[in-house]
């Protein structure tokens, strides 16, 4: 791809684009920009490329003559070089062009070996030479500045990066804003944690798949918030697409977090508030066929038990109650016999008991919240081991357990009422 940008500042252009990347392709023989001065085609002496307008207004207009002369001093190299009038394509950067793109940027890249952008100046450039001359105006964005420089340069960049050498690998533009129709997903990199803002843990995990789903649906996510009209346009071409469309609907049909979550120990004045978010889970939990809180469980005395032995915690968001959960560091019975597995260690652990979530605050990441908090409580105590366990038909809770760090350990037998089932999937996670 050879580039020539004419141009009243052909250093202060030259020295940007050859610089980093496109710098290094450049030097490697990958791409070719090279910077015009137009000032040095005048037939005056006093090197004038402006004058006034005729009819009258303000400013000045560049001549139609330096321009041309400019033009055909390039044209004539391109011939020299065997680069074809076809392959080669004018363009004016103008406010009155069409709008720059990435499906642009593409056609430029593929359909054409050479690229002649023309850099007006002052009040404008005289109809005359855009006429006769130019192929195609390129706006980069309904707004003017003083000179087509910078929009040169944006459009010579954009188009570089796509020429196959200058970026190590295609899917590192592929993979960005505007390839597909979508913005790009969020990125990350070390620390962490940085000022109390965690990475992703879908980014730590080492799942591959689950990086890819949770990019895809991120690049989804972000082009229908950021911007709307691009949403409007894009079409989903695969089933993936289409599932996780259809789930972000459904996720912003949902109540969102508006407030940062927090915990507190349980008082006998969350009791009503827990008691119906216990009811709820017990409902759903029943409704999905799970054989796990049978009974009245987690009772009215339990909670008071717990409120008793300074065990339980309420979630809260703003002023209300959305979740609740014990933890003990004492040993659990019913983790003494594991079978099909073992836990990591006999040392001394934490227990998560007895979660819930209020169904309005499902799927905003309260659970895990609640996880990243115990993990937090136990560390505080010097215990390197966060222990838990769920029904096994309970595919949601494991996913979230998983997610957050917890390993599979085996089955253990929990107290239950007679006829029920009493195995329990238990998990742990060590604590680092």
């Amino acid at each position: 791809m050879k580039i020539d940008i004419l141009t009243l500042f052909p250093d202060t252009v030259g020295a940007v684009l050859h610089e980093s990347i496109l710098g290094r392709a450049a030097a490697k023989g990958i791409i070719e920009i090279n910077t015009v001065q137009i000032r040095d085609f005048t037939e005056n002496r006093q090197n004038q490329v402006d004058d006034y307008p005729y009819g009258g207004g303000f400013g000045c207009i560049m001549m139609a003559q330096p321009l041309k002369s400019c033009l055909d001093f390039v044209v004539s190299g391109n011939e020299q070089r065997q680069i074809s009038r076809e392959r080669t394509r004018i363009i004016f950067m103008s406010p009155q062009g069409k709008t720059f793109d990435q499906e642009m940027a593409k056609r430029l890249k593929s359909d054409y070996d050479s690229l002649i952008l023309v850099c007006g100046h002052y009040e404008g450039v005289d109809e005359r030479f855009i006429e006769s001359c130019v192929d195609e105006e390129i706006s980069i964005g309904d707004f003017v500045l003083t000179g087509g420089e910078i929009a040169a340069m944006a459009v010579a960049d954009s188009v570089c990066r796509l020429v196959p050498g200058v970026l190590s690998d295609e899917q590192c533009y592929t993979g960005e804003s505007h390839w597909d129709g979508l913005l790009e997903y969020p990125q990350y990199t070390r620390p962490e944690i940085w000022e109390n803002r965690r990475v992703p843990d879908v980014l730590l995990g080492g799942d591959h798949e689950k990086v890819r789903i949770w990019r895809r649906k991120k690049q989804l996510e972000r082009t229908k918030n950021k911007r709307p009209d691009m949403w409007e346009r894009f079409r989903p071409k695969s089933r993936e697409d289409r599932e996780l469309m259809t789930k972000i609907e459904k996720e912003s049909e949902a109540f969102h977090l508006n407030q940062p979550l927090a915990f507190r120990h349980m008082t006998e004045n969350d009791l009503d508030a827990v008691l119906r978010i216990t009811s709820e889970a017990r409902a759903l939990i029943r409704g999905k066929g799970f054989d796990q809180w049978q009974g009245e469980y987690p009772s009215e005395t339990l909670f008071k038990q717990d409120i008793e032995k300074n065990i339980g915690y309420v979630v809260t968001h703003g002023d209300e109650v959305c979740a609740y959960f014990v933890i003990t560091d004492t040993p659990e019975e019913d983790y003494e016999s594991i079978t099909d597995g073992k836990w990591s260690s006999d040392l001394p652990y934490c227990t998560i008991h007895r979660t819930a979530v209020a169904e309005k605050y499902h799927g905003n990441g309260v659970f895990a919240f609640i996880l990243d908090t115990c993990e937090k409580m136990a560390k505080a105590k010097g215990i390197r081991y966060l222990r838990a366990d769920t029904h096994g038909k309970n595919k949601a809770v494991q996913h979230v357990l998983k997610e957050k760090g917890f390993r599979y350990r085996g089955n253990v037998t929990v107290l239950c009422e007679p006829g029920h089932d009493t195995a329990r999937q238990a998990f742990e996670k060590i604590i680092k």
